[in-house]
């Protein structure tokens, strides 16, 4: 098998490869991170972009606000859109900071502006908190990116009302109230991109509480998206496959079945966050002006209605 280490790779994702060989595939070990997991104590390491995403100038002055910017998709995410001239503020929570400020210094070694906004998005407080720090500190806003979610594999009857409560604060409730938020800042050609899953289409036994948040995502999406159209604001949604972010050794899946992960797709290997920042880079940029209430399936050839 080919070295685990990603964050090794050098190919950009302009280059001519062979999709089921641009990644090892990854056997995790069968055991959890503490708390959410931090990017920077995963085994194997996740490829972000720092060495593999190459800009070309397709979000040049724009400002955008991440959730969950700190690791995984949302940092990749983050990386892509201030290599393709954006200034961008991540969200994420306190215990994250070491990620984050590492997400902030390679937005900044672009020249680009980063804001670090830590705090829970549970907190409904905290959703006018951030907006209001994103447009202070980026000078204004016209990218929203909600991708910030929580994930905990668990079998039906041992789903609490606590992580039920949890999963659908963060995944959902929040993009209603950030969207709220962020409006009267949004003039049109601004874009909003919300993160959903694959488990959307294809829930498994164990998510079945995350699944139906992301279900509601899709749905959201849709709706929002007919709804903002007409004031000029385009509004689509990224459905990740299985993709190697702490999100998923923190218990979103069971630690049995971390050796396995994402062998299963078409492409025989799980995605890596980098993968998944063009669709959003592609969404946010003026490219897709006549792409409304999309959802882009970034998922290694899993089948999707």
């Amino acid at each position: 098998m080919a070295s685990q280490d990603s964050d090794q790779t050098t190919t950009d994702q302009l280059a001519f490869q062979d999709p089921t060989k641009r990644y090892p595939v990854i056997s995790p070990p069968a055991e959890s991170l503490p708390g959410t997991g931090l990017d920077a104590e995963m085994t194997p390491k996740a490829d972000l972009g720092e060495k593999s995403y190459r800009g070309t100038g397709r979000l040049e002055g724009r400002k955008a606000l991440i959730t969950g910017g700190d690791s995984g998709i949302g940092a990749a995410t983050a990386i892509a859109f201030a290599r393709e001239g954006a200034d961008v503020a991540i969200t994420y929570l306190p215990e994250e900071e070491q990620d984050a400020q590492k997400v902030a210094e390679i937005i900044r070694a672009e020249g680009r502006t980063a804001a670090t906004l830590p705090g829970d998005l549970r907190d409904k407080a905290f959703a006018k908190e951030l907006v209001d720090g994103a447009v202070d500190q980026l000078g204004g806003l016209d990218i929203l990116v909600n991708n910030g979610g929580k994930q905990k594999a668990a079998e039906f009857e041992e789903i609490d009302d606590e992580q039920l409560e949890a999963t659908y604060d963060i995944n959902i409730l929040a993009m209603f109230r950030l969207v709220r938020a962020a409006l009267p800042h949004l003039e049109p050609g601004a874009t909003i991109i919300n993160t959903t899953s694959i488990q959307a289409y294809q829930p498994s036994p164990t998510l079945v509480d995350y699944a139906s948040t992301k279900a509601a995502i899709n749905n959201f999406t849709k709706g929002l998206a007919e709804a903002l159209a007409p004031k000029g604001i385009r509004v689509n949604g990224v459905a990740p496959g299985p993709i190697w972010t702490p999100l998923q050794p923190s218990g979103g899946q069971k630690p049995e079945d971390l050796p396995e992960f994402g062998q299963s797709t078409a492409l025989g290997r799980a995605g890596q966050p980098t993968e998944l920042a063009p669709a959003y880079v592609f969404l946010a940029s003026p490219e897709s002006s006549y792409v409304v209430g999309e959802t882009l399936n970034v998922n290694g050839g899993m089948p999707t209605p």
